[in-house]
């Protein structure tokens, strides 16, 4: 029964990953790619004004620093090569106003913009020569940052179980210190200090800061799509990849509307949409994905492109052949499936041998009872006591395997009905009718039985079981079922104790979990004892049937 359930979960996640469909947030991100050009030509017009602003005769060295800031701004996450050329008109001007505040400000912009594009060795040599200057308290914040930046692309960029810690642990000493000069309550004061749990595996800390920046209503796009962006990460490490899908789809549409073409939103959301089976979204994303690499000049989300979009191509072509493999999948399911039925035939038989063989012993004592006449009255009494066990064995016997022949009968009926099914789909390639079949297959709803049927027959047999192991544990630590619940774990693993099952190994295979869990969970309950641990699983074994 074990084997059959594992199988049916498998087989029911594998559906869901085939037929999983998408939710409004990806028509809404359809529409946005669609309107792309729209955002692009207000972004250009916004910054044609600007430079026009710059052929104003007279201005100052300051007052043209702040022109020129304003269109690297506009280009920084837009335009690579003009942001480039910007930020280093920046550097000169700051040069002739011989002023380190300016100098260092423009050093970081030029910094950044050669971290976005991907040029490592140039980024690290530009942050080292601002490593020479006194930082302005101002941006001491911004350059902390930067650096920690830095060091957690190189680690995205190495991506190892080696020198990707290293920049992780380098970025988080940067980040440190970058919020040393953050307002507390600022965008980058919270962000940052996600993203310093978020780097140290601390996802649940990491989540409030994220969730706690997507309540506000202040933010800019960019703002917002780097929240989600990073918060969908999370999810993602959690399993919760509809809830990662969505955020990513969120952060994508915010980067469209703010024209930021340096985003990883979107590679990541054609690799999940890639891997959930949805082929046409995820082609849509890489597509777009690509154009934005293209257009911006960042030279690490063209490799990415690189790695992603031959995947996807080759899905779409063999598209038929994956079917194919998917119908030998289900084939070898129902094989294990038959072959997890013949072994619990086997286990059933071999419990019915052991009882003949206990049948058999309780003869041969009957007859050494006879012939020791001498110790009669010890020889019935022990006798009374066989007889006792015997009798309880036998009704165990009665319920469970009328049970368990039962269920062989149930689903052996089930296997040849799901064998005919398939055969007959197969031969009039009715593929997708195949698939509707098999997910009706409800894998936890038959463990849940299961364990129901257990709970059933064992308190027929045991009917005051809870009473009287509550009435072992001291009063504060009684135990109380919830409502419709018959038995719960830590009283199952009691009753098949009492069933004679006492090998922690065959009870944690039937429960399902690990042997470290049924000690735990053996532990845990006889702390709560009122007497001793050995003395209460004595009891416990003393407990009888109706």
């Amino acid at each position: 029964m074990k084997h059959l359930l594992i199988c049916l979960s498998l087989l029911s996640t594998c559906l869901q990953g085939v037929l999983g469909n998408h939710d409004s947030r990806l028509a809404e991100l359809s529409t946005a790619i669609q309107r792309t050009a729209e955002y692009d030509a207000a972004r250009i017009k916004e910054i044609d004004q600007l430079r026009q602003s710059l052929q104003v005769a007279g201005l100052s060295l300051p007052d043209l620093f702040a022109r020129h800031e304003k269109i690297y701004e506009a280009y920084k996450i837009f335009n690579y090569d003009s942001a480039y050329s910007y930020a280093i008109r920046l550097v000169r001007i700051a040069r002739e106003l011989k002023d380190s505040r300016y100098q260092v400000a423009a050093q970081m912009k030029l910094s950044f913009i050669l971290l976005s594009t991907g040029l490592y060795k140039e980024t690290h040599d530009s942050l080292v020569s601002l490593a020479r200057q006194p930082i302005p308290d101002s941006l001491k914040g911004n350059y902390y940052a930067l650096w920690g930046r830095y060091c957690y692309d190189l680690a995205g960029y190495a991506n190892d179980n080696y020198h990707s810690v290293d920049y992780d642990i380098q970025g988080n000493q940067y980040l440190d210190s970058a919020l040393n000069w953050y307002h507390p309550g600022s965008f980058d004061h919270t962000y940052y200090s996600g993203l310093k749990y978020f780097k140290q595996n601390k996802r649940k800390e990491a989540a409030s800061f994220f969730e706690q920046l997507m309540t506000r209503a202040d933010l800019t796009h960019h703002q917002f799509a780097l929240v989600a962006s990073t918060l969908s990460g999370i999810y993602q490490q959690n399993a919760d990849m509809d809830k990662a899908i969505d955020l990513l789809a969120q952060a994508t549409i915010a980067d469209i509307k703010s024209c930021t073409k340096e985003t990883v939103a979107i590679f990541h959301l054609a690799e999940l949409l890639y891997k959930k089976g949805d082929l046409r979204h995820a082609a849509m994303c890489i597509e777009s994905a690509i154009a934005n690499a293209e257009f911006y000049g960042a030279r690490q989300r063209k490799v990415q492109a690189s790695s992603i979009l031959p995947l996807i191509e080759s899905e779409r072509i063999n598209g038929m052949e994956k079917q194919r493999s998917l119908l030998i999948k289900y084939a070898v399911v129902v094989t294990i499936l038959v072959l997890a039925l013949v072994a619990l035939t086997w286990v059933i038989l071999r419990q019915v041998k052991k009882l003949k063989l206990a049948q058999q012993a309780l003869k041969e004592a009957n007859n050494a009872q006879q012939a020791a006449n001498a110790q009669l009255q010890e020889s019935n009494r022990r006798l009374a006591e066989v007889n006792e066990k015997l009798e309880e064995a036998n009704k165990i016997k009665e319920e469970y395997i009328g049970y368990f022949f039962n269920m062989d009968s149930e689903y052996y009926n089930k296997i040849d009905k799901i064998k005919g099914t398939i055969e007959q789909k197969l031969q009039e390639k009715r593929y997708e009718d195949i698939r509707f079949f098999l997910n009706k297959i409800d894998a936890r709803k038959e463990k849940d039985e299961l364990l129901l049927s257990f709970d059933q027959i064992f308190l027929k047999l045991f009917p005051h079981f809870v009473q009287e192991v509550n009435a072992l544990l001291r009063p504060e630590e009684k135990i109380t079922l919830r409502e419709g619940e018959l038995l719960n774990t830590d009283l199952r693993i009691f009753a098949l104790m009492r069933m004679g099952v006492a090998d922690p190994e065959k009870i944690a295979s039937i429960l399902e979990y690990s042997v470290k869990t049924i000690y735990s969970y053996k532990s845990r309950i006889k702390n709560k004892a009122a007497v001793s641990g050995e003395e209460f699983e004595e009891r416990i074994m003393r407990i009888k049937t109706l």
